[in-house]
């Protein structure tokens, strides 16, 4: 009668969710369009300047892009000119434009590119939605400007750059990359489970929730778009996380329901039955899987914070889920479940279970016999890959790792050429002043025409545009310029002043980073000569340099979370101290190896030429060691779980240690090497897209996924509980309550 109505109860909750997930599903397609690409550093001296530009100075050139034109007469030149005055006209009345520059406003060489070209600095403004909005139409009006030129001049090209554009085709690139992904990854996920199951309808079930995880996730975070900022990543985090998840989870309950169903139990029983066996221990494992996510919330980073939401949302409803909607079909199916199965595959039965676990039943008696034995021989090579992980090297990685066809790539390429690539990389230098107004006293002028002329000075530097160099260090010259070159180069009080500081084009990115530090450190009293100067420095090279910092700084803080809630968590579940303790020891040793495959391919290249990344990248973008650490501490514990939780189980029905390890391996090794092979194939396939940081997490999390599920769970794992024997379940592991025993 309790499981009648356990079923029932199970019916209606499932009935719930479903309904539920149907009506967030239309949203999940939409969720693209608010996610953002722009990266945000809460609190940082990159976002200081930018508030600074908006309030202070009401800057028209915030937000701003750069049009690369290429194929007219040169700037400073009669033609040129009229061509240039026909294309700034159309951007001035272009709504959202918020002021324009050019050769035509400012007679500065910093126009007139190597080969003839030059470019045009937009500045945008939007209320009603992000900026990054208007690019499209930027683009087109680019292409009509483009199709009314050529009649006269053939080869005319215009092109948009900038941090906007770049953001808006790493989104298009990031979306592809998800198309692609679910091409590659469905039909070969199908197949997995196919073979794993041997019938059709078994198949489809942990594919379509992990389908359905993707799906209520990305509609969840697209209406969480509309209030907090949350990055182009979570589409990808979500996409893989939910196939790997979802399948995971819905997995391990089709499993244990098949196992009831050879045990001559009927639908409805064998389905509450695997609800409670499977539901605590996927319980356990959601939890030390949100534990490292949630853990990402703590930095002040919008893309890492957004990673962290991504994986909190997919670890719950892959959870919720699993454990409501996968009982309830599986209660209607009853053996129907073994239903479109393959040719000349057997049919389910307990003789065909038990074959199926025999090997790997000897397989753990084998380990058990030599317990030191395999923890050399798997553990040697793993501390030598965990050793290379010391060699991880989180600066900025160099090179061209943008989307290659991507016009906002072509056209900043453009301006490498011109040798103008440094006015998308620009400093933004903002130096105050304590008293002295600058424009009103010669101390004030001199301050900023010294510290404009210092910097010019570095052979890092391309060009330096400040209020003074644009006046040509001549204070009575300022009555010519317009109130948008005032607005853009002076703050309302007079106290403040922005130095555009461009890199030259041979300066990688690298070295600009160190610039910034190296500008901070010597700062405005000593670079302007006035005791209580201070500058702010911020644009991309800034926000890099900002980045790296803050990351550095919560790398310790969020391992230690992570390491101390998974050690909470599994001291919950198994209520084993020695489990708790050689689960975390090992999670850091698949994360260490991980990371050493990491450095030797991308950082090397040893073999990266195979990933699209031909002679290495030279270092790790600083968000991949933090963000993989939390995935992989999570997904890793996954196959713990359902290792101990299957030896525990053994242990509590009466075996022996020596008899419950090698029960625990034929009873989960094949569930964790069917699992480990999905989630391999599904963070594989986005090593193959185009954008770099998701190769970079894609690969690790498969290399971890690869070395956790064969060397770590199969072999050291076993190996160790051998090992400690009874210790293993101390204090309490072993007790049963009287409510287990019935």
């Amino acid at each position: 009668m309790a499981s009648w109505l356990m079923h029932v109860r199970r019916f209606w909750v499932a009935g719930v969710v479903l309904v539920a997930v149907l009506a967030l599903l239309p949203f999940s397609f939409h969720a693209e369009r608010h996610l953002e690409t722009a990266t945000r550093v809460e609190g940082s001296e990159a976002e200081i300047v930018q508030q600074n530009l908006a309030t202070r100075f009401r800057s028209p050139f915030v937000d701003r892009v750069v049009l690369v034109i290429q194929g007219l007469p040169p700037a400073d030149s009669p033609e040129g000119e009229q061509a240039l005055t026909t294309i700034v006209a159309a951007l001035r009345d272009q709504p959202g434009v918020s002021g324009v520059v050019s050769h035509l406003d400012l007679r500065d060489p910093v126009f007139l590119g190597k080969g003839g070209g030059t470019f045009v600095l937009i500045g945008l403004a939007s209320t009603d939605a992000p900026v990054e909005s208007l690019i499209p139409k930027l683009q087109q009006l680019a292409g009509s400007l483009e199709n009314r030129l050529r009649g006269l001049y053939p080869a005319v090209k215009l092109e948009l750059s900038g941090e906007l554009p770049l953001n808006f085709d790493i989104r298009k690139a990031s979306a592809d990359d998800v198309r692609h992904g679910e091409i590659l990854v469905i039909p070969a996920t199908l197949i997995l489970l196919l073979l794993a199951f041997g019938s059709l309808c078994a198949a489809l079930i942990p594919l379509a929730i992990g389908e359905l995880a993707i799906a209520t996730t990305l509609a969840i975070a697209g209406f969480m778009a509309q209030r907090w900022h949350l990055s182009i990543l979570v589409q990808n985090l979500a996409t893989m996380l939910g196939l790997g998840l979802g399948i995971d989870y819905a997995l391990l309950m089709v499993s244990r329901f098949r196992d009831a169903i050879c045990d001559g139990c009927p639908g409805p029983e064998a389905s509450v039955l695997a609800a409670r066996q499977a539901g605590r221990t996927l319980m356990i494992s959601a939890s030390t899987v949100a534990i490292g996510f949630l853990a990402l919330l703590t930095v002040p980073i919008s893309e890492i914070r957004s990673i962290g939401i991504a994986g909190v949302l997919v670890a719950g409803m892959s959870v919720l889920l699993t454990n409501t909607l996968v009982p309830a079909v599986m209660a209607l199916l009853g053996p129907r479940i073994d239903a479109g199965r393959l040719p000349f595959t057997p049919k389910l039965d307990a003789q065909r279970m038990e074959r199926v676990g025999k090997r790997w039943r000897k397989w753990g008696t084998v380990v058990v016999a030599h317990p030191w034995l395999a923890l050399v021989i798997a553990g040697t090579p793993l501390l030598l890959l965990a050793w290379q992980a010391a060699r991880l090297d989180t600066s900025v990685p160099a090179g061209d790792w943008l989307p290659k066809t991507a016009e906002s790539v072509q056209a900043l390429h453009t301006l490498e050429q011109m040798d103008r690539a440094g006015v998308v990389q620009s400093l933004r230098v903002i130096v105050e002043l304590p008293t002295d107004s600058i424009t009103q006293t010669d101390a004030g002028w001199n301050a900023i025409d010294r510290i404009s002329k210092r910097l010019a000075a570095d052979p890092r530097c391309a060009r330096v545009i400040s209020i003074t160099t644009i006046a040509e260090s001549n204070r009575d010259n300022l009555s010519g310029l317009s109130r948008e070159t005032h607005r853009s180069f002076l703050s309302s009080d007079g106290h403040a002043a922005l130095l555009e500081v461009m890199p030259a084009t041979s300066v990688s990115l690298r070295n600009q980073v160190d610039w910034v530090r190296e500008i901070r450190k010597t700062g405005a009293a000593a670079l302007t000569g006035v005791p209580g100067a201070t500058l702010r420095v911020g644009g991309i090279p800034a926000l890099n340099a900002d980045y790296q910092t803050i990351i550095g700084d919560h790398f310790a803080p969020v391992t230690a979370l992570v390491v101390v809630g998974t050690l909470f968590a599994l001291l919950c579940g198994f209520r084993s101290l020695f489990v708790a303790v050689k689960a975390i020891l090992l999670n850091l040793l698949t994360v260490a190896a991980s990371f050493g495959a990491l450095v030797l391919v991308f950082q090397y290249g040893h073999g990266s030429s195979l990933l699209g990344v031909p002679g290495g990248t030279g270092s790790i973008f600083p968000l991949v060691p933090i963000v993989t650490f939390a995935i992989v501490f999570g997904l890793s514990m996954d196959y713990e779980v359902f290792l101990v939780a299957r030896v525990l189980e053994a242990r509590r029905s009466g075996m022996s240690e020596e008899d419950a390890i090698p029960e625990g391996l034929a009873r989960t090794a094949g569930l964790i090497t069917s699992a480990a092979a999905i989630m391999i194939v599904v963070f594989a396939a986005f090593t193959f897209g185009n954008f770099l940081v998701v190769k970079m997490i894609g690969f690790t999390l498969a290399i971890a996924v690869l070395i956790d599920a064969t060397l770590v769970r199969i072999v050291i794992g076993p190996a160790l509980l051998r090992i400690a024997g009874d210790w293993n379940w101390w204090p309490g592991g072993l007790a049963t309550t009287r409510r287990r025993a019935q």
